[in-house]
């Protein structure tokens, strides 16, 4: 309505400005392009005449001249969140009209995300008004397209990260597998096999190359193959899978005990010794081979590197499990290429001994606080109560401190060397290990407060939701704190009751609902916007939201006051009753809760990714989409207030 205002007024201004209407027309491609079977992107590309500026179609008063595009109601479509338009916005004061306006030249293109209807068709037309010359040309180009069936990837969200943030992610547990004992101690007698099997320097140095190549390439295979087997969307769906997560606990719980020295995990010796006399060839697939040896031969050391790498890759589309591994098998590969580069640095090259195997231990202790954190999602999803937080964070407690311990030499395993010792006999720590073993047990101190409440902000991705604790002191604090506000805003009747008896607020202060059509109905009779919390028990982003800006004074008080909140959990492994069960568009059956709100996001805002912040009227029409995970708690607290103010305007 209110761009529909501004181009009345401008229309109504035009005859009264200028002499003589242009004819000229900007010329329109259009595309449709499916994320699901019901939203769809739907791009439109303006090419504009020379000496011809377009006005844009968003203005930042009610005087602004603009142009404006609209769909058919005929075929259904309808939009989920409004036009964007991307082009070189220029902005210039006009003499003739002695105002601001904003317009493009040459080309312009606007994109919207849509939900179809059976045709999967959309039609619609731009309204534009521009300036060419001294006239201002105004008119109506129409617009009609049918969507390709083929999928694509809705743009990634904040829970995904960047393509860099993985690759970075990937380098680091690569170099965490490098300094592992079956691959650090293969370094000297890699390099010394090119050393020896090459005429030149410049011989050896290919030879490395193509080595170190052929890892990058095996790896990255290997990403790509995971990728394809399960696609993004399935890898999506097993990272918070409570099947998925017991079984990544088990592999976890067995490479932990593993790197202790319960037992040692090897592949069969036939397949290592196979690669290793194809190795002997003298060629290039030689080379390949021996580059495979290794890779069998480290698998007991990366494996549990690989698994974490998966399943944090796994909710960033197709790209991000590939371009993790191409960093994982980057930074494993580069330390024997740049030996084999500079072969005298193998001389400064610590010798693998007791340290490699303290750091083997150091991370079996490791593997074990991060198998609690996948058994805690299968935990949390189907409400088993055996892994609270107060549980999860003792746990933790006592092996981070034994983990201490151990580093200062009070608690050894079967296979640990002896501390080395001074000129005078006596048993010594290195400062190194003494540093390791202080920020062990400095960890373990700052866990302790949890036990009561506190919340640990800087680890709260890691950790079971606040809702598990059973003795909280900040819950005590917050409910004297907000009893009032609560009572005089929420009456009996318009208090949360659907899923209260599983789920709680894991916003401190504010009154959550879990049900969406109840939230609705209580958005009706308060007059208020819905905030609604797309969010997940095994999803790390969105603790990390909740205990970083949603639990912000500033914007927890805007929530509780200015808004109704639900927070929607689309992992939640609850059963539907038999007369809500349905079959999902998609075809899918909607069995459980965490069904529900997934088919609800993915239908109505074509996303599955969480967090998702989504702000909407009593009526469902979208009002903001806040994207997902941002630690900016003013970003947060300016979008409230622009949503806010919107929403008092339309009402």
């Amino acid at each position: 309505m209110k761009h529909q205002l501004k181009l009345l007024l401008s229309f109504l201004l035009l005859p009264f400005l200028f002499v003589q209407a242009q004819t000229t027309t900007p010329e329109l491609k259009s595309s449709l392009n499916k994320i699901n079977d019901s939203v769809a992107i739907l791009t439109i590309s303006a090419d504009l005449p020379e000496g011809f500026k377009l006005f844009t179609i968003n203005a930042d008063n009610e005087t602004e001249l603009i142009s404006s595009i609209h769909l058919s109601k005929e075929l259904g479509a309808k939009l989920i969140e409004g036009f964007t338009e991307k082009g070189e916005l220029k902005i210039t004061t006009d003499d003739q009209l002695n105002q601001v306006i904003k317009y493009f030249e040459s080309t312009v293109e606007y994109t919207a995300k849509v939900a179809l209807d059976s045709s999967n068709e959309v039609e619609g037309s731009l309204v534009f008004l521009g300036k060419e010359g001294d006239g201002f040309p105004s008119g109506e180009v129409k617009f009609n397209v049918i969507a390709d069936e083929s999928f694509v990837e809705a743009a990634p969200s904040a829970e995904s990260g960047s393509l860099w943030s993985f690759f970075l992610g990937g380098m680091a547990a690569g170099f965490g597998a490098f300094i592992m004992p079956c691959i650090y101690a293969m370094v000297p007698i890699t390099v010394s096999f090119f050393t020896k099997r090459s005429t030149t320097r410049q011989q050896g140095i290919k030879n490395a190359i193509i080595y170190s190549l052929s890892i990058i390439g095996i790896f990255t295979a290997a990403g790509f193959l995971i990728t394809l087997a399960f696609g993004p969307g399935a890898l999506n769906a097993l990272s918070s899978n409570a099947i998925f997560n017991i079984l990544v606990f088990a592999m976890f719980l067995v490479f932990g005990f593993s790197f202790l020295g319960a037992f040692e995990i090897t592949l069969p010796a036939s397949w290592s010794s196979k690669m290793d006399s194809k190795a002997n060839f003298n060629s290039y697939s030689g080379i390949f081979f021996m580059a495979l040896t290794l890779v069998i031969v480290s698998f007991s050391c990366t494996v549990p590197f690989i698994g974490l790498l998966t399943v944090w890759t796994s909710r960033g589309g197709f790209l991000a499990p590939i371009i993790g591994f191409v960093g994982f098998s980057f930074a494993l590969s580069l330390p024997f290429a740049l030996f084999a580069f500079f072969p005298s640095m193998l001389n400064k090259m610590a010798k693998s001994g007791g340290w490699l195997n303290t750091v083997k231990v150091s991370l079996g202790f490791v593997e074990l606080a991060l198998a609690l954190k996948f058994l805690s999602n299968a935990d949390l999803a189907y409400h088993w109560r055996i892994l609270d937080r107060e549980v999860y964070l003792a746990l933790w407690i006592v092996i981070f401190g034994l983990l201490g311990i151990y580093l200062l030499g009070k608690l050894k395993f079967h296979h640990d060397d002896e501390l080395p010792k001074n000129d005078y006999g006596i048993p010594y720590l290195t400062v190194t290990r003494l540093m390791f073993a202080v920020g062990a047990l400095s960890f373990a101190v700052y866990l302790i407060p949890g036990l009561w409440g506190a919340p640990l902000k800087s680890i709260s991705a890691w950790l079971p939701q606040m809702k598990t604790q059973d003795f909280n002191l900040n819950n005590i604090t917050v409910s004297s704190g907000t009893a009032n506000a609560n009572t005089v805003t929420y009456t009996p009747d318009i208090q949360p009751k659907k899923y209260t008896d599983i789920l709680k607020s894991e916003i401190p202060g504010v009154v959550t609902f879990f049900d969406y059509d109840e939230a609705v109905i209580a958005a009706k009779q308060l007059k208020k916007p819905i905030l609604i919390d797309f969010t997940g028990h095994a999803c790390a982003n969105c603790r990390k939201m909740e205990q970083e800006v949603l639990a912000d004074k500033e914007v927890m008080t805007r929530l509780q006051n200015d808004f109704i909140v639900v927070s929607l959990y689309v992992d939640d492994k609850t059963r539907l009753p038999v007369e809500e069960r349905y079959k999902s568009k998609s075809g899918q059956e909607v069995k459980t809760i965490g069904d529900k709100n997934l088919d609800f996001e993915i239908q109505t805002f074509g996303q599955s990714a969480q967090p998702l912040y989504v702000f909407v009227d009593e009526n469902g029409k979208l009002l903001k989409d806040a994207g997902g995970y941002d630690a900016s708690i003013q970003r947060f607290v300016n979008i409230l207030e622009e949503v806010k103010e919107k929403y008092h305007k339309q009402n």
